[in-house]
């Protein structure tokens, strides 16, 4: 099974058309089970701006396409307007054995990100009931700061009580977005992946426009990173060559 995850697309004043457009033809040419879109699919929130993500997201050929909003889509009242253009599942059965679970952090007209009481506990509740699976929880802010990210480097505020429930759970892989900054936390059971900004002008430092490539085979996942137009490398990589990385 094969899942892209592509992230904060920023259609609007940031959004960079020609790299959507390579984006495109790179993905159907993978030809993935699944995308999901870990959030801040708008750069507003506006009406025209969700009118516009809809039409684009049309253009990939795959079977499922799962959608989290990010805290620029709750800008402007626009966490009503996504649940108008963008109605979701929080539960996705994949295949026999592999789940993708959802959850909300995004507040309106706040950055940082929430889950919330209410929210945990219905994700222990879903994890339990999927003992054997291969579990995947996909969220939009951060789960566990990442390197080169400013000083801002606010996780979701009750971080400590979701990384708990995904431990308990052995939750094999945490997707997230937010921060334009693609990373890898290897911790066994979770491996905590975060994306890069897939088509917005605003990438950190000299990283380039990327996405995740997500393969499971069995028991197995593996997580390679590509970048919009170049090349495709396992995404650990970025971390055991970190120094050189920061040298380009």
């Amino acid at each position: 099974m094969i899942i892209v995850q592509i992230s904060d697309l920023h259609v609007g004043s940031q959004f960079l058309q020609e790299k959507f457009d390579v984006l495109v033809d790179e993905v159907n040419q993978i030809n993935p089970d699944a995308i999901v879109v870990t959030g801040d699919l708008t750069n507003e929130g506006l009406m025209k701006e969700y009118e516009q993500c809809k039409s684009l997201l049309t253009r990939f050929n795959t079977k499922k396409i799962i959608t989290i909003s990010g805290n620029h889509d709750y800008r402007n009242t626009g966490y009503l307007l996504f649940k108008k253009f963008f109605p979701f599942e929080t539960i996705n059965e994949l295949d026999e054995n592999v789940v993708l679970v959802t959850l909300g952090t995004a507040r309106p007209d706040r950055n940082e990100g929430e889950v919330g009481y209410r929210q945990n506990l219905w994700l222990d509740r879903t994890m339990k009931k999927y003992k054997d699976w291969v579990k995947i929880l996909a969220m939009h802010h951060h789960l566990v700061a990442i390197p080169d990210t400013g000083s801002d480097q606010l996780t979701v505020v009750d971080a400590g009580d979701i990384l708990r429930t995904i431990m308990t759970n052995h939750v094999d892989l945490v997707l997230c977005g937010h921060k334009h900054r693609p990373w890898i936390w290897n911790f066994g059971k979770p491996m905590v992946v975060n994306a890069g900004t897939a088509t917005s002008e605003r990438v950190r430092g000299l990283f380039e426009n990327t996405y995740n490539i997500i393969t499971i085979s069995g028991k197995t996942v593996h997580v390679e990173l590509k970048v919009v137009g170049g090349r495709r490398i396992p995404l650990e990589e970025i971390v055991s060559k970190y120094s050189q990385y920061g040298e380009e």
